[in-house]
This record gives C-alpha cells, structure tokens and sequence, in this order.
C-alpha cells in the first residue's frame, strides 16, 4: 500500500481549499440575496418534489427562501425565519400549509384516473383545487401571514387558474411573480398565462396519447381536446375576480426538448426538465446486494407516489406477480403494505430510492405509469422504459418515449401475464431499446446549462431588470379581438367586399356603355 505523508495531505487539502474558492467564486451571484416566498398551492408530493428542487436551486445560489408547503419537513420550520444578506444555507425554511383538501398521495388508481384522465372532469376539478387553495392565500394575505418580511419575489405553482398570481399583486407592483409547472405546460393555460403558445394543427395537448398530431384523425381530436378544455376553463373561471390577476417574468416549466416535441415557446417560458435530480447517494446494503447479485439484472417496479399499486384490481396484481415471477431479473418493486403471494425474485418495499437504483448499471429496465418526474429520471440513467400510462401527461410522455425508440406502453387495465411478460422481454431482450435510451440520455445532458444553473441565472435576470418587462409577449396588450385578428379579418373581409361591389358596379356600366348599343343596333333594319 503507498504511504502518504503529511506534507502531502497538507498540500492535498490547501489545494482542496483553494478549488473550493475558486468555485464559489465562480458560482457566486451576481445579484444581491433577495428574499424569496415560495408557495406550492396543490397537495400532490410530485408536484412539490419540482417546485422543491426549483426553490432550493434558489437558496443554493444565495438567495433566501421561505417555502409555504403542504409537506413542510418540519413543524419547526416555521420559526427559522429568513435571514436577510445570510450566506448560503441560512436563507431557506419551509412552513407548513395547510388547504383543507386531502393530499393527493397514495389514491386508489380507479379514483385517480375518474379524476385526472377525463378532460372534461379534469379541469373542473383543477379549477375548483386551484380556487380553493386561492381562497385561503388571500385570507392569509389579508391577514398578514407574509408581512413579517419585505418578499422580492414570489414564485407560486400555476395550476389550473391564474388565481394564485394574487398573492404577489398583494405584495405589491414591485414584486416580480415567477411561475413553476410540475409537468409539461398545459395546453388550456398556456396563451392565457403566457401570452401565446403552440397551435394544436402540430403540437399535441398536454392530454394527447400521441407524441404529435400525424394524422388527420390526429389533428381532429387535437383541435377538439383543445378547444374543450380551454372553453371549460374559461367556463369555470368566469365567476372569478381576475382584476388583480398577474403575468408571471417568468415561468419554470417541467419541460425539455428532447423528451418533449420542440415548439414554438415564449421567451420568459424557461424548460428545465430534470432540475428534480438530486446528487447520487449510496444504496442501502440490502438493496444493493439484491441488485448486485442479481446475475440476469434487475428491473425497478414504481407507479410513484400518487397511485397506490396496492389498489389495483386483484386480476390485474395477479398478472403482474405471475408474469414477474417467470423472468429471469430480480425485481424491485414499490409497494404500499405486504404483498400476498409475493414472488421468490421480488423485493418490496413502501419507498425506494429511485433514482440511486435506475443509476446502477444492473439495472435493465423501468416499469412504471409514465409520470415526468419519473421519465426524466430514467432518460438521465439511460434505462428504457416499459410504461402504464394513467392520466394527465401520462400517456403523451410516453408516446414521445416510445418515438424515441427507448420505451413500449401498455394498457394497464387490459394487461394480462403473456402481453406483460413479451413486453419485458422484447424491451431486454432487443438492445434496441437500450441503445437508444443512452442516446437519448447523451443529448438530455448535452446543455449549455444545467436546469439548477437556469434557476438561478432566471430568478437573478428577473431581479435585476425589475420584473424583465420586455421578455413578455406582446399578446397581453391586445384584446381577445385583436388577438385572433378578427379585426384584420373583417377590414380585409370590407376591403374585398368592396373591390367586388365597385368590379361589379364598373362591369355592369361596361356592358350598359358599350354591349347594349350594340345590340341595339344589330336589331335595326338596313
């Protein structure tokens, strides 16, 4: 074994100490610390793991954050304060919020999708979440909740209403609003909270089970998903006082291009798809053995956290540990309670740490529901992707995916053991899959920025253009009439009109002037 001595260690950690300031020196604001209050208005846990990484991206780079959340880490959190010019560190606390709705965690699968993947149900639902959480928002400004600390800007979820933008109107003009979407934006929102957006002739809705509008069938059910839900937006919204409605600087959207179609996007729409991606940290020792001793490979089993595997219909649980129980792989599988008749290769548990597995090279592949938080983790390991798709973006993610040529999706509620288990082998089985999930991967890394670095770089720009105006569309200055150029229409409607009735009337005095005296005189006698 070589000695080291102590000058060499010393040596060792002076250079250690001076890369470390070169680094903060490098990494450091250049912007001031502002004071940040961070709202997460819906009580959906993967709603907040996004809206968690975009805030702590913020206090990481020097800011100070105070996060209102339904899944506050702790009681005492409320008390930490926020420490104006702190170092980093100092600046971040999370205060519990409660909305008085139940948390969408854990849900029975059949209430999930009744809920999240008819859009005609949907929105209203949305809405009406979005509205409730609103009302106690503005109780709580009203009340003074957030005057104990002079905010410099506020960054709040958009759900399905702009009406969580009235917290930073109560604050104050000066204060700029940033939006956060969990998921890829939402068709129905996207022109309203933005100014403008893709039009659906080739952009596929949020809620679309294809990658793109291909087909004429496509872009017919495109064209109709998307006027449903934007009208029963307006719909539900239209009892709302939207006066003091905000447009946000910007908007932090759970998004990237290559997992997404690109389109068309505002500038102040910023992607940061996988700004969720935590540092690696070491594997349990009973997960790892079972990884690692696995000579055919493992594959991870997750439907994430707002479906409840448990909850399955027992025909549909018996088809998956009757298909699992006949591959080769070890399976690791996340499930709420005990599993009855648990197959001899499965390891269950109620939380795994999902992506420390997906980043070990033994694992072959994801069985899961298609969720993005989930997808882009996957894309960062490289490891392809045999999805359920459930509601909500669900089932476009992994349209995207499978044209990708990293994944396969089936119909959960139609699976049985053989479509299953031909599935899983086709996926491993066929290095297709694999080698185009490292492809995918390769360019999902290959960026000018992380997302972490365009948290911070955003949140700054806003702060030192005070509310960068001129990234705004100019959409917003225009009336519904104007925007759909129903204006332009009709003068250009008059003009032609015009041209017609004047090339009529000049033809009608042609004939009249010229044709008809000589008709006339044809009809005289020689």
């Amino acid at each position: 074994m070589r000695r080291v001595t102590a000058e060499q260690c010393v040596s060792a950690a002076a250079a250690a100490c001076a890369a470390f300031v070169v680094l903060c020196a490098v990494s450091a604001p250049t912007t001031a610390a502002v004071n940040v209050l961070a709202i997460e208005p819906l009580p959906a846990r993967s709603h907040w793991t996004f809206m968690r990484a975009v805030v702590t991206a913020m206090a990481t780079g020097g800011h100070n954050v105070t996060a209102y959340t339904p899944f506050a880490a702790s009681s005492a959190a409320a008390t930490a304060g926020v420490c104006d010019g702190a170092p980093v560190g100092c600046g971040y606390a999370e205060v519990p919020l409660r909305l008085g709705v139940p948390d969408k965690v854990a849900m029975d699968v059949r209430t999930a999708v009744a809920d999240f993947a008819d859009q005609w149900r949907f929105v209203g639902i949305a809405v009406d979440k979005s509205r409730t959480a609103c009302d106690r928002l503005d109780r709580m400004a009203a009340t003074g909740s957030f005057a104990g600390v002079r905010y410099d800007m506020v960054v709040v979820e958009l759900v399905s209403s702009e009406c969580t933008s009235r917290v930073s109107a109560a604050l104050g003009d000066h204060v700029p609003l940033v939006y956060v979407f969990p998921s890829p934006m939402a068709s129905w929102v996207e022109a309203k909270a933005l100014g403008t957006g893709p039009g659906p002739s080739y952009a596929a809705r949020l809620f679309a089970r294809y990658a793109a509008p291909d087909t004429f069938a496509r872009r017919l059910e495109n064209v109709y998903g998307w006027t449903v839900m934007a009208a029963l937006q307006w719909f539900h919204e239209r009892g709302d006082d939207q006066t003091a409605y905000r447009k946000p600087a910007v908007t932090f959207v759970n998004t990237d291009p290559v997992v997404e179609k690109p389109v068309p996007a505002v500038q102040n729409m910023i992607g940061i798809g996988g700004v969720h991606l935590p540092p690696l940290e070491p594997i349990s020792p009973d997960i790892l053995k079972f990884i690692e001793e696995s000579q055919n490979g493992v594959i991870y089993f997750s439907f994430g956290t707002v479906v409840a595997l448990s909850s399955l219909p027992d025909h549909i649980q018996n088809a998956f540990k009757d298909a699992l129980a006949e591959v080769p792989q070890r399976v690791l599988l996340k499930f709420e309670g005990e599993m009855k008749d648990k197959p001899k290769n499965v390891m269950t548990s109620k939380w795994l740490p999902q992506r420390d597995i997906l980043k070990h090279p033994n694992v072959k592949l994801f069985i899961g529901h298609g969720g993005i938080s989930g997808v882009y983790e996957a894309v960062d390991a490289g490891v392809p992707i045999l999805g359920f798709p459930l509601f909500y973006d669900q089932p476009r993610n992994m349209a995207n995916l499978v044209d990708a040529g990293m994944a396969l999706s089936l119909d959960l509620f139609s699976v049985t053991k053989n479509t299953l288990l031909n599935a899983i082998n086709e996926i491993i089985n066929n290095e297709t899959y694999s080698k185009n999930a490292k492809i995918v991967s390769d360019r999902f890394k290959d960026r000018p920025m992380s997302p972490t670095e365009s948290v911070v770089y955003w949140t700054e720009y806003v702060i030192r253009y005070k509310n960068a105006p001129h990234l705004k569309s100019h959409a917003f200055n225009l009336t519904w009439y104007q925007y759909f150029l129903l204006d332009v229409i009709a003068v250009v409607f008059l003009i032609i009109l015009f041209v017609s009735y004047i090339t009529l009337k000049t033809l009608r005095l042609v004939n009249k002037i010229i044709f008809k005296p000589l008709s006339k005189s044809k009809l005289k006698p020689d």
